[in-house]
């Protein structure tokens, strides 16, 4: 197996870097690197900037948040870069990262930071027929992917030098509240203000949290990358820029958010953009039974988390949207990002009519 799909493709208009420019900070803090860089950028996500840096000898990567305006707590660089550093001696499943440049003073203009290029598969909508998949290599690659999460959910971020990194207690309220004042911000005219959907997520909060734990925030399978040599092994897992520390099961229900299955609404299942419908696959009550088992937290209430990870999916499109509603962005990918946090919002709607909570 020798295909990889970490794709990159030109820089997008209005998205442009220096290439002079990041030649020069780059060889200031990395030794040995030859000849000028070839800059490209990742083809797939929508909030933070991804761009391959190509050197001669060398493959790197740069992040950095999104041109024009940009919510306050939102595309922080120094947060995925400091829970990467902290994470690797303890959990090898993420880039070596090599230096990190604050906003004020930054040459491009912003914060940003440079980590490996780690090499290998990188899945998007389906599994290329060439994997020769079946049912029983869809199973064994989702159970690593979710036994991947149960693993970060378990390590002690204590003694992993993150005991600082956020505060735990708490984690539940500050998120519900913190992504319904988000919305709030940027709602358009063309998109519904879903105040009853926030109501509910406000009003039936849990009594109490079933731990604290490293929470990832944006979990799946577009979002790691799998050995070349063995697709069941997660080499890395990428986008760590809304990591926490807090409820784990708030992390599982960002995940499950994202994981269509037969059954839901033919525009949710349009918008996935992971193999999770593939064959062998594991339902979300599957996955919460796995969850259950390996952690011992009880999910019995799981439904109230699934909920807040879909509002929350319809909040990050919705910021997106706003950027591209007022002429922040000309990306015209997000041309439609409008119609899909209506669709997604309402998809919240017909959850909490079945939770029954």
């Amino acid at each position: 197996m020798t295909e990889s799909l970490n794709k990159t493709v030109d820089v997008r208009e209005g998205e442009e870097l220096d290439s002079k420019l990041i030649d020069s900070i780059i060889k200031e803090r990395i030794g040995g690197l030859e000849g000028t860089p070839t800059i490209r950028q990742f083809a797939s996500g929508h909030s933070n900037l991804t761009y391959s840096i190509q050197y001669q000898n060398k493959s790197l990567v740069l992040r950095r948040p999104p041109f024009g305006t940009r919510p306050k707590s939102g595309h922080s660089m120094i947060r995925e870069y400091s829970v990467m550093n902290a994470l690797k001696p303890v959990f090898p499943a993420v880039p070596e990262t090599y230096f990190h440049v604050p906003d004020e003073g930054s040459p491009l203009g912003a914060e940003f930071y440079v980590m490996e290029q780690v090499e290998g598969r990188k899945l998007d909508r389906t599994i290329p027929a060439s994997w020769g998949f079946g049912e029983e290599e869809g199973r064994k690659l989702c159970l690593s992917f979710f036994n991947k999460l149960i693993e970060l959910h378990q390590v002690d971020y204590k003694a992993a030098g993150l005991g600082d990194f956020g505060k735990p207690e708490g984690y539940v309220e500050r998120q519900v509240t913190g992504w319904n004042r988000r919305f709030e911000r940027v709602i358009t005219d063309d998109v519904e203000d879903f105040a009853d959907v926030r109501k509910w997520l406000e009003d039936h909060m849990p009594p109490g949290e079933v731990g604290h734990a490293v929470l990832h925030g944006d979990y799946r399978l577009d979002n790691v990358i799998l050995c070349e040599d063995n697709p069941f092994e997660i080499k890395a897992i990428l986008d760590w820029e809304i990591s926490a520390l807090g409820d784990p099961l708030m992390d599982l229900g960002n995940t499950l958010a994202y994981w269509s299955q037969k059954g839901d609404p033919d525009e949710m299942i349009a918008m996935c953009m992971q193999p999770c419908m593939a064959p062998g696959m594991l339902t979300r009550e599957e996955i919460c039974e796995l969850y259950a088992e390996k952690t011992g937290h009880d999910l019995s209430k799981f439904d109230y988390y699934l909920v807040y990870g879909v509002f929350r999916l319809a909040v990050i499109l919705q910021q997106i949207y706003y950027r591209y509603y007022h002429g922040q962005t000309k990306n015209k990918a997000f041309a439609g990002f409008g119609v899909r946090t209506n669709q997604i919002g309402n998809y919240a709607r017909l959850l909490i009519e079945k939770s029954g909570i």
